[in-house]
Parts: structure tokens; C-alpha cells; sequence
């Protein structure tokens, strides 16, 4: 087993040595299917206020018009591209999830998606980008629950304080850093780390992948022009990982690189919400369907949740849509008067909506360690006296219950519509799916302008 030691060296050199035809084609189809659900994520939400308002805050500073806002008019320079992209990606909260720690794509496809516009006429192919996005994956998943849940539990949001070091590998990999230079790149991620839990449900979450794709690019063309960083940059004594947490574990690190891949363990969401509060609104839905339910009807809601299900959406009183996506209470109750939990029911008319306030307060909801995290019990009690009980085992979106590519092809399409027109949202499918193929990765992006 490696001493921590040799961590950032193990993992610079495995991202050096590492070759496209190594990946399992599962892992490469799972990229394409992390593309398309990121991209939808961001086109979707490329006119949320969050987004207006960073590009009003930062449109007079951009440079070259490099690579394009995706869902908008406007191009940036690659690294403001990178952030603001980012911030779309995330900011629906709908993107997709590692099954234990980090959101892998919106820290990582931003920055590479405008690495492949940057290099303009030296065109860089779909599959240079999967390869590069894979191994991005593997070292912010790695790096992240080399800390957790330690690191999580204090207080950093680790999307941010991990994916910094995605983006960073993952760039890296393109510029075909050596092994050297590739240990700086991660170490000048490392010194970027950042990210709080306290700026969730606020514009600030979103910003945190925003920002990881912005600082881990840069990281990596820092790293080409020999800017130097400490050799231990993850693992030395004032590295990342000690001052982060007080359970590092290296071996998560380095052990099996190379033989498995973590985004095999990646997940999609079918709410617009945080992966927690799923099982709970999938056995309101069930309920709702199998028996017709109005809100009306409902006398009381009992759910019993994994624990960090409290920790994270025990908000009782939303007062807008952000703060909706953090509410176990609001996400059940619109599930059950609008049918549904897609963004339009976590937009600021839902959330005070009297209907689905009315029913919100009928929510009981209690921590229960004995259920996992993407399980759930729901009991609803009706004014004539029945006694409706839901188990749900898996949640919808789960590694053990996928949604399946056409369950993809259909999230995207909603996500886009009103967006982009139909016919574009067509292309922009067909793209992610032969990805791989693709002479030039900067095809994709640039069919995203509006």
C-alpha cells in the first residue's frame, strides 16, 4: 500500500501513463451519458438569474470571445467560459451525481468544453475529451472520499473543494503534461480548494463547480509554463487532505487505478433536487398515481429518512425556489399537487403556492438511521381515514435503478425546451451520443449557441 508519501506522485503519474484504449467501453458510453445530461443542465438554466447575473458582474472583464456561453449569445474567454458554464450546469441542481461524494460532470465538462473551442484549428477529437473527462472524474472522486466524511461534515462543499482537482487532471491530460508538471498541476488546484455548505440554497453553490473548472483549468496551464507548487500537494502535512479533514485515508487515492472507474458509479436525477429527498418524492409520486390523490384529500404525511435527509432540506418554510430545492417538505408537497418534480416545480410561484403550502404543512419528516440515504418510507393518512404506506427500496436514479438513455434523451429535452428550438436539441443529442467519434470535440458547443 502507498504511504501518503507518494500520493500526488502516484496519481500524476497514472494520468500521464494513462491511454484511451485502456477505458471500458461502458465507462466511455457512461461519459457520453454524463455529457448529455450535463449539457441539458446547463442549456437549461443558461438564462436562471444566477446565470444572468454573473455574466452581468463579469461580461465587461471578458477576453477573446474563445468559447461560447452555452443556451446564450455570448462567447468568453476559455477560463470565464469554463466558470459560467459551470454555474448553469448546477445551478438547476439537476445534475448528475457520484453514488457517494462529488457532482463529477460540472466541474469537469465546462472546462473541457472550452479547452476544445480555445485550441480553435488544432482541433482536439470527442474521444481526447472522454478519455480527459474520465480521468477528471477519477481523480475528484478519489481526492474527495479520500476525506469524507470528515471533510463533508465540516462544513465544505466537496463538488467544489474535489472538483477542482478534475478539472485540473483533466486539462492537464490534454495539454499531455509530464509527470512533473501534472504533480504542480495538482497541487496548484490544491491551493484553490473551496467550496462551503453554508451557501446552499444561495447562488454560491452553484458557483463552486463554476469556479473549480475555472481554477483546475488555469491550474493546468500554469503547470505547462513550470509554475511550481509543493510535491505533496494532496497528502503533505499542510496539503489538502490533512488540513481538510482528520480521516484521510491515501490508499482511496492510489489502490486499483486504472481497474475500476469511478463514474461507473455515476447517477442521474430524475427531480430537480438534491439526490437525498428522491426516494422520498418517488413513493409521493407512486402514492399519487396509483391513487389519484388531490391535496385536499391528505390529512397527514409521515416520511422516514436517512438522517443527512434532515441535515440538508429540513427547511419548513422556503421562501423562493433556491430555497425550495432544500426543502423535503416543499419537494414532497409539489410532488403531490403538481404531479411532478421537475425545475418549473421548484420555481418561486410553486413554493408559494398556498395548495402546495397547504400540504407542505401537513409533512411530518424524521430521521431514521437505519435507512440509507436513497431510501425512504412515506405514510399518508387521508381525511376518510386510509392509510396509504410506500417503501421505496432504490430511488429512481440510482445505480441500482438507472434511468436508462431514453429516460436521458427525454431529461434533456425538457430541460432545453423553450430554449432552443426542437430541431437543435435533436443535433445536440445525436452529438453526445457519437461523441466519441468526433474529429473535433468543438462541434458540440458551438451548435449550443442561441
Amino acid at each position: 500500500m502507498n504511504t501518503t508519501a507518494d500520493v500526488t506522485h502516484t496519481l500524476a503519474k497514472f494520468l500521464v501513463a494513462s491511454r484511451y484504449e485502456d477505458l471500458p467501453r461502458a465507462v466511455v458510453h457512461e461519459a457520453s451519458r454524463a455529457l448529455l445530461n450535463w449539457l441539458g443542465c446547463a442549456i437549461g438554466a443558461s438564462h436562471h438569474e444566477t446565470v444572468d447575473n454573473a455574466v452581468a458582474a463579469l461580461q465587461p472583464f471578458f477576453g477573446p470571445a474563445q468559447a461560447q456561453l452555452l443556451g446564450r449569445r455570448e462567447k468568453a474567454d476559455a477560463l470565464r467560459a469554463a466558470l459560467i458554464n459551470g454555474i448553469s450546469s448546477h445551478v438547476l441542481d439537476f445534475d448528475d451525481t457520484h453514488a457517494r461524494a462529488v457532482h463529477v460532470s460540472a466541474p469537469v465538462w465546462p472546462a473541457l468544453l472550452a479547452f476544445a473551442q480555445w485550441r480553435g484549428d488544432q482541433h482536439v477529437s470527442g474521444a481526447e475529451l472522454i478519455h480527459a473527462f474520465v480521468l477528471g472524474v477519477e481523480t475528484e472522486v478519489r481526492v474527495g472520499l479520500s476525506v469524507f466524511p470528515d471533510h463533508y461534515d465540516k462544513g465544505y462543499h466537496i463538488t467544489g473543494t474535489a472538483g477542482v482537482f478534475g478539472a485540473a487532471a483533466a486539462i492537464g491530460k490534454l495539454l499531455k503534461l509530464n509527470e512533473q508538471q501534472m504533480v504542480w498541476a495538482l497541487g496548484i488546484a490544491a491551493t484553490q480548494s473551496a467550496g462551503l455548505r453554508e451557501m446552499f440554497g444561495s447562488m454560491c453553490k452553484s458557483f463552486h463547480p463554476g469556479s473549480a473548472a475555472h481554477n483546475g483549468f488555469a491550474a493546468a496551464l500554469l503547470a505547462q509554463q513550470n509554475f511550481t507548487s509543493a510535491e505533496a500537494g494532496i497528502e503533505g502535512r499542510r496539503g489538502f487532505a490533512q488540513v481538510m479533514s482528520s480521516q484521510f485515508d491515501p490508499a482511496i487515492i492510489t489502490n486499483g487505478l486504472g481497474k475500476s472507474y469511478e463514474l461507473s458509479q455515476n447517477m442521474y436525477k430524475p427531480f430537480a433536487c438534491g439526490l437525498v429527498v428522491h426516494a422520498a418524492i418517488d413513493g409521493c409520486l407512486q402514492l399519487k398515481r396509483e391513487f389519484g390523490l388531490r391535496g385536499d384529500e391528505i390529512k397527514h404525511i409521515a416520511l422516514r429518512v436517512c438522517p443527512i435527509v434532515m441535515e440538508l432540506t429540513a427547511n419548513k418554510k422556503p421562501r423562493n425556489g433556491l430555497e425550495g430545492k432544500f426543502s423535503i417538505f416543499h419537494a414532497c408537497a409539489a410532488a403531490i399537487v403538481r404531479g411532478a418534480a421537475l425545475e418549473a416545480q421548484f420555481a418561486d410561484e410553486v413554493v408559494n403556492d398556498p395548495a402546495v403550502i397547504a400540504v407542505r404543512d401537513k409533512i411530518e419528516a424524521t430521521p431514521d438511521a437505519s435507512i440509507r440515504k436513497l431510501e425512504a418510507h412515506v405514510r399518508i393518512t387521508l381525511v376518510d381515514g386510509r392509510v396509504l404506506d410506500k417503501h421505496v427500496v432504490h430511488a429512481l436514479g440510482s445505480t441500482e435503478h438507472p434511468m436508462s438513455d431514453a429516460d436521458l434523451e427525454e431529461k434533456f429535452r425538457g430541460l432545453v425546451d423553450g430554449v432552443i428550438p426542437d430541431t437543435q436539441a435533436k443535433q445536440l443529442i445525436e452529438l453526445c451520443w457519437k461523441f466519441p467519434t468526433l474529429a473535433d470535440a468543438a462541434q458540440l458547443p458551438a451548435a449550443a449557441s442561441t
